[in-house]
């Protein structure tokens, strides 16, 4: 089976703030995906978008890529940090609680019953497909 990639950006005007999310499929951009919030971070658009794409791409049994510039997305899966934020009843290694549990919950059940893999992209390095993402969550932070 080929695998799907799908590059996903979060966006936000002020952090805390408007923001904003989106998601493309590679090459053409299509399927897309985006949407935003009123009061949010930076971070949680950034999970939001990984949640979102998988979501709607990969409960079908496809195999997805996600590519993000967001280490803290990316860190997260490569290192296993969930593993040990549910190890730690959801604190993380300074014993404080995890940011965004409502998004991490959903975003790790969806990642562990579908075949995801995940890597890291310089964000503003002028790669099309991270520029798109980037455009789409901009495009969508509420004015």
């Amino acid at each position: 089976m080929e695998r799907i990639e799908v590059y996903t950006d979060g966006a936000c005007s002020g952090n805390p703030g408007p923001g904003g999310w989106g998601w493309a499929v590679a090459p053409e951009g299509a399927p897309f995906g985006s949407g935003g919030e009123r009061n949010t971070t930076n971070q949680r658009m950034e999970v939001y978008a990984v949640l979102d794409a998988i979501r709607t791409l990969g409960t079908d049994g496809s195999a997805l890529t996600v590519v993000s510039d967001s280490t803290y997305v990316v860190n997260c899966f490569r290192d296993r940090w969930w593993v040990k934020w549910q190890a730690n009843g959801w604190k993380n290694s300074k014993k404080q609680p995890v940011a965004n549990v409502d998004l991490w919950e959903p975003l790790i059940e969806v990642v562990r019953a579908s075949d995801v893999e995940f890597r890291w992209i310089k964000g503003h390095s002028g790669h099309p497909m991270n520029d798109l993402a980037d455009r789409l969550a901009v495009a969508a932070i509420p004015s």
